[in-house]
């Protein structure tokens, strides 16, 4: 793919953003790709190093801030007529309702994802902490001369410290599951708002 194609691509995947920002973008793989010829690329060479369009794409549309995508969408382009405007008033019952309980059940399902997060780590701590205090325990019982009891409660602990070592992975794992699920919603949200341009 030549330089043309590309900016060609990236504009079509742009469109819908503020026009300030595609034309920021097209300027800076541009010059990126202008500066890498210069250092001796082809010109293939130089777009395939900028990266793949949608890749692009999609990390434009995740640092655009939503407030931006949201006030160029929903900026009225021609004012509604009496009958549009009457329709809107009168069915507002209907459908305000209607997404306010959309809404309502979608952050429900996120802040209980999110609930879900929070008692791993719980669980985590509290293995932890039983580790911790099974061994203090078992030097109490040790010192007291309850050998067996002192025996079972150090085994106890060790049990526990090794479930704390894969409860720790599995919860970083499952909050860095968490926190791109949460980049990939804002995202399918933005480009929501995003209205693609009329080839």
């Amino acid at each position: 793919m030549n330089k043309r194609e590309f900016l060609v691509q990236l504009r079509k995947g742009l469109s819908g953003l503020p026009q300030d920002d595609i034309e920021e973008r097209l300027s800076f793989y541009s010059e990126m790709i202008d500066d890498q010829m210069e250092e001796g690329f082809s010109e293939e060479q130089a777009v395939a190093a900028a990266g793949p369009v949608d890749e692009i794409v999609k990390q434009a549309v995740a640092e655009t801030p939503f407030v931006k995508i949201a006030k160029k969408r929903i900026k009225p382009k021609k004012r509604l007529g009496v009958g549009k405007t009457l329709l809107l008033v009168l069915g507002s019952p209907i459908w305000l309702s209607l997404g306010l309980a959309a809404f309502a059940v979608v952050l429900s399902l996120y802040a209980v994802l999110w609930a879900v997060i929070i008692c791993l780590w719980a669980v985590f701590v509290s293995l932890g902490a039983c580790a911790v205090g099974g061994v203090l325990m078992s030097i109490v019982q040790a010192i007291c001369g309850n050998g067996d009891t002192a025996l079972v409660m150090l085994a106890a602990s060790i049990v526990c410290f090794g479930l704390t070592v894969f409860a720790f992975y599995g919860c970083k794992a499952a909050t860095k599951g968490c926190f791109m699920l949460t980049r990939e919603i804002a995202i399918c949200v933005k480009r929501c708002f995003i209205k693609k341009e009329e080839a």
